[in-house]
C-alpha cells in the first residue's frame, strides 16, 4: 500500500516525540564516526562515577556541538546537536533545548528543532542564533535534504510571548542557502550568528572548503529572506581542509568587555575561528575586519593555519560564541568529546559534555585571546581549603586534604627560583602537544614539572598531571603547560593522549598561576590567567569517588613555592523544573562571590 510522504513525516515527528517523551530532554556534523547499528540502541545508566556535577550534559544518550546560544528577555538559551535514541552520533540528530537564569543550573525543554520538512528530513545539524531588531531572535541551521545536500535554513520562534521560546517553526521558502556555483554540497554547513554592516546588509558566513582551503563563505541579505553569496569568501586558507562552524565576532582593544557582533569601530579587532575536520581541532587568528570590501586580513602575529592560536588544546570542538548584552561580555561554549570506547558509551548510556561556559576578551598585548570560567560558576564553590607559602623541594608531594577531590575547583599561584636555572630550550620544539608527551611530569627537568596531579589514586597508580616547565630561549624565558593523561587510568580503552600549550606571559616577576575544574570525568585547565587553556576528558579505573585525591607537586630539581593556594568542593548544579527570577539568581550571585 502506497504511503503518502506527509504521512511518513507525521509518523517521523510522532517518533521523535515519543523518544523524547520517554528519555528526557537532551546532537553532530559529519565529523563523527557513524555507527548505524548502534544510533538506536536504547541505552540505560549503569555507572554514574563519571557523570559530571556542574558541565553540562542531558540525563543521557549523545550530545556535540553547541548550537544557537543567546541571551533573550532575561533567559540564556543553550541549543544543542543530540541524539534522542542512543549514545553515538548518528544520522537522526536534533536540536535539543535547554534554558537557564544563570548558564550553571538548567531547565530543559522539548526538542525544538527536528527532521519534519524536505530540506531537513536527513538531519537538523549546527547552526547560530541572532536577534534580529524589534527584539526578534531567529536561528539559521544546516538541514540535510532528500538528495543528502547540506542546505541553510532558517527557524522563528512560534510564539514570542512564550518565556522560553518552547517551539519553532520553519517557514516553506527553505533553504535560504543551498550548495550551487560550485559549493561541494557535502562540504556546506554551520552558519554562523548575523552582523549588520554600515550599509544595512545582514552578513553570515558558512564553512566550506574548495580542494584544501579551508574557506568562510560569505552570503549578505536585506531582508534576512533572500541571501546571495558574496564573489569572495571572508577569508580562507590553503591547506586547512573543511572549515567548521565558524565564529565571526569583533573584541574590544580596550577593556575586557564584550561587543555585539555587529560593532565595529577604531578600537575593535576582529577574531575568525575555525572547527578544522581534518585534525578535529579549532584554531583562531585576530585580525582587521575592512567592511567596505567584506575581506578580513588576520595580523601575523600567529599562524593562519593549524598550527596557529587555539581556543584550548586539548578535547575541546565546535566552539560558539554569544555576546551576553545583560553583563556586557562575550560568552564562549563548546562541546568536550569522548576519550572512552563507544562501547562503553552505550554502557554508561551517554556520551559528550559541554565545556564551562567562558568569558572571552582580547588581551592586553593584542595578539590573542584571554579566557576564564564565568564568575556564576563560583557559586557552587564549598568548603574552601587554603595553602599559602609552602616550599616544593625536588621530589615533593603535598595531599591538598579536606575538599571533595572528584568535583573540585583550584586555584594556586607559583612563585619562581631564578630563572637562570631553567633548561635551554631547543628552537626546533614547535609544537608543545608532542613536548608534553616527551617531558611527561615524571621526567625530571630544571625548573619543573611542578603543578597538580589530579584525579590520583593513593601511590599513584593513576593520576592526570596538570604541570608547568619553564625554559630559557635565546632572547626570552618560556612557559610549557601540558595536561598528561599517559598514567590517568588503568584502562587500556581509553585514549589517554597527552596535551600541551605554550604560555605567552612575562616571567619576570617569577609568578605562574593555574586554575583546574575537576569534574569526574573533565579537567578543565587555565593557565596564566586564561591564557592558555587544556581540557581532558579522563576515565581512571581507581582514582574515582572517595578514592580520588588531589596533590601538588614539584619534580624539578629546583625549589618552587606556592604562594598562595584556594581550593573548594564543588556542589552539583541543578536541573530545574522552573527558572528562578533574574533578580533573585542577581542577588545569589552577589551573596555567593
Amino acid at each position: 500500500m502506497a504511503i503518502s510522504k506527509q504521512f511518513l513525516s507525521v509518523l517521523w515527528v510522532l517518533f521523535f516525540c515519543y523518544c523524547f517523551s520517554l528519555f528526557g530532554e537532551n546532537g553532530v556534523e559529519a565529523s563523527h564516526e557513524h555507527y548505524p547499528r548502534l544510533e538506536s540502541v536504547t541505552t540505560s545508566i549503569i555507572d554514574k562515577l563519571y557523570r559530571t556535577g556542574y558541565h553540562f550534559q542531558p540525563p543521557q544518550h549523545w550530545i556535540n556541538d553547541p548550537n544557537g546560544p543567546m541571551y533573550y528577555n532575561g533567559v540564556y538559551h543553550l541549543f544543542y546537536q543530540y541524539n534522542p535514541y542512543g549514545a553515538v552520533w548518528g544520522n537522526n540528530i536534533v536540536w535539543a533545548h535547554s534554558v537557564s537564569t544563570d548558564m550553571i543550573n538548567w531547565m530543559p525543554l522539548k526538542l525544538a528543532i527536528f527532521p519534519s520538512k524536505p530540506f531537513d528530513i536527513n538531519g537538523c545539524w549546527s547552526g547560530s542564533a541572532t536577534i534580529l531588531p524589534g527584539n526578534k531572535p531567529v536561528i539559521l541551521y544546516t538541514g540535510i535534504d532528500p538528495d543528502n545536500r547540506q542546505v541553510q535554513n532558517i527557524a522563528f520562534p512560534k510564539n514570542l510571548s512564550d518565556p522560553y521560546l518552547t517551539e519553532w517553526e520553519k517557514p516553506d521558502y527553505n533553504p535560504i542557502m543551498e550548495p550551487i556555483d560550485g559549493i561541494n554540497a557535502g562540504s556546506f554547513r554551520d552558519p554562523t550568528t548575523a552582523w549588520k554592516g554600515p550599509d544595512g546588509l545582514w552578513r553570515i558566513l558558512v564553512g566550506s572548503e574548495t580542494g584544501k582551503r579551508g574557506e568562510a563563505i560569505l552570503y549578505r541579505s536585506k531582508d534576512f529572506e533572500h541571501w546571495v553569496k558574496a564573489n569572495h569568501p571572508l577569508h580562507s586558507s590553503e591547506g586547512t581542509g573543511m572549515w567548521e562552524c565558524p565564529d565571526f565576532y569583533p573584541v574590544s582593544k580596550r577593556g575586557t568587555h564584550g561587543l555585539d557582533t555587529s560593532f565595529n569601530g577604531e578600537d575593535v579587532k576582529h577574531v575568525l575561528k575555525v572547527s578544522l575536520y581534518d585534525t578535529k581541532y579549532e584554531y583562531y587568528t585576530v585580525g582587521r575586519y575592512m567592511h567596505e570590501n567584506d575581506v578580513y586580513v588576520p595580523d601575523k602575529t600567529s599562524a593562519d593555519n593549524s598550527t596557529g592560536l587555539r581556543y584550548d588544546y586539548g578535547k575541546f570542538y565546535a566552539s560558539k560564541t554569544f555576546f551576553d548584552d545583560a553583563k556586557t561580555r562575550r560568552i564562549l561554549w563548546a562541546w568536550m568529546n569522548e576519550s572512552d570506547s563507544e562501547r562503553d558509551d552505550i554502557s554508561k548510556g551517554w556520551a559528550g559534555v559541554q565545556a564551562i561556559p567562558r568569558t572571552v576578551w582580547l588581551d592586553t598585548n593584542g595578539k590573542q585571546l584571554m579566557q576564564w570560567p564565568i564568575a556564576e560558576v563560583e557559586t557552587l564553590r564549598r568548603k574552601q581549603v587554603d595553602l599559602d607559602n609552602k616550599k616544593l623541594k625536588k621530589g615533593d608531594l603535598v595531599h591538598i586534604e579536606g575538599i571533595i577531590a572528584p568535583q573540585a575547583d583550584v586555584e594556586v599561584e607559583f612563585d619562581l627560583p631564578s630563572l637562570e636555572k631553567a633548561e635551554i630550550f631547543d628552537p626546533s620544539w614547535v609544537n608543545p602537544q608532542i613536548l608534553c608527551s616527551q617531558k611527561e611530569a615524571h621526567v625530571e627537568g630544571s625548573i619543573g614539572p611542578f603543578g597538580l596531579f589530579v584525579l590520583a589514586s593513593d601511590g599513584l597508580d593513576e593520576y592526570t598531571a596538570v604541570f608547568f616547565r619553564i625554559f630559557k630561549a635565546k632572547d626570552k624565558h618560556m612557559a610549557l603547560m601540558c595536561s598528561d593523561q599517559s598514567r590517568s587510568s588503568l584502562r587500556t580503552e581509553v585514549d589517554k593522549t597527552t596535551y600541551g600549550g605554550f604560555v605567552d606571559v612575562d616571567l619576570k616577576d617569577g609568578k605562574l598561576s593555574l586554575r583546574t575544574l575537576i569534574d569526574r570525568s573533565i579537567v578543565e585547565s587555565f593557565g596564566g590567567g586564561g591564557i592558555t587553556c587544556i581540557t581532558a576528558r579522563v576515565y581512571p579505573a581507581i582514582a574515582v569517588g572517595t578514592q580520588a585525591r588531589l596533590y601538588a607537586f614539584n619534580y624539578g630539581s629546583e625549589t618552587v613555592k606556592i604562594s598562595k593556594l584556594k581550593a573548594w568542593s564543588m556542589i552539583n548544579a541543578q536541573t530545574l523544573k522552573e527558572l528562578p527570577s533574574s533578580d533573585t539568581v542577581q542577588m545569589e550571585l552577589e551573596n555567593e562571590t
